[in-house]
């Protein structure tokens, strides 16, 4: 049995193979994804896959529009931390769910389902477009008006209206201001991508970047491209091409 497994934290992904490996040495693990731009990529061109396993919150966005673009008619088996009320809402569009942190005995059970339904034409597929809206409401009920900064002993809030992007450095989250201070948060781009999708875009796993930043963009080489900010900036914020018309819907927004 071939299997794709999309997870966005290499550990757990691993670990999810191992467990799979050791419940069912004949499976043949295909791929271990990350994104979404992956997944799509991947799946562009038909692949001999029986199984899938897949989070549901990657970096680049919601695995349900993966599924949607692709199109793809594979069984799948969802892995999350999302709690059972937010599971109820799409556990008809995949086989199983498994809760993390998963088990052995919890990847047995879904494996064993699986087989049991091997072959129903009604394990995948449905109205992913409105999931994907439901689960974004789920997930950020209400929009925060700042993140959290510390400063030595000191806990401030900062001001979204404030923020020009956040961004990935050396592994650690920054804000940086219109006025270009840098401040170091605890928060994972993932989280802010969440509390902040609408008024913030995220151009690549690196950036988030403020609609009120952007100045204008241009193209760049493979169909990408480079968006220029209102600020000085020194780095290249580049949005790969399977974004590119998500985010100028996005500017058109504005």
């Amino acid at each position: 049995m071939k299997i794709v497994i999309i997870e966005d934290e290499k550990l757990t992904a691993k670990d999810l193979a191992r467990t799979i490996s050791a419940v069912d040495p004949d499976t043949e693990i295909v791929a271990m994804l990350a994104s979404v731009e992956d997944a799509v990529e991947f799946f562009a061109d038909e692949q001999p896959i029986d199984l899938i396993f897949s989070d549901i919150q990657l970096g680049d966005g919601l695995s349900f529009e993966i599924f949607e673009q692709t199109k793809l008619k594979i069984p799948i088996i969802y892995c999350t931390a999302f709690n059972h009320y937010a599971l109820e809402a799409f556990k008809t569009l995949g086989i199983d769910y498994l809760v993390k942190p998963f088990s052995k005995a919890t990847v047995e059970a879904a494996l064993d389902k699986y087989h049991t339904i091997k072959g129903d034409a009604n394990t995948t597929g449905g109205d992913y477009s409105s999931l994907i809206d439901l689960m974004k409401s789920q997930l950020n009920p209400r929009k925060p008006s700042s993140v959290i900064v510390q400063q030595r002993d000191k806990i401030i809030p900062l001001p979204v209206e404030e923020i020009a992007l956040f961004f990935i450095e050396h592994d650690a989250v920054y804000a940086y201001t219109f006025t270009g201070k840098k401040h170091l948060l605890s928060q994972k781009l993932n989280e802010l991508e969440g509390d902040f999708t609408g008024p913030f875009f995220r151009a690549n796993r690196q950036f988030l970047i403020s609609r009120k930043a952007v100045k204008d963009a241009s193209h760049y080489f493979n169909r990408k491209v480079m968006v220029h900010l209102t600020i000085p900036f020194e780095e290249e914020i580049l949005v790969g091409k399977l974004k590119v018309t998500a985010f100028l819907e996005w500017l058109a927004e504005r």
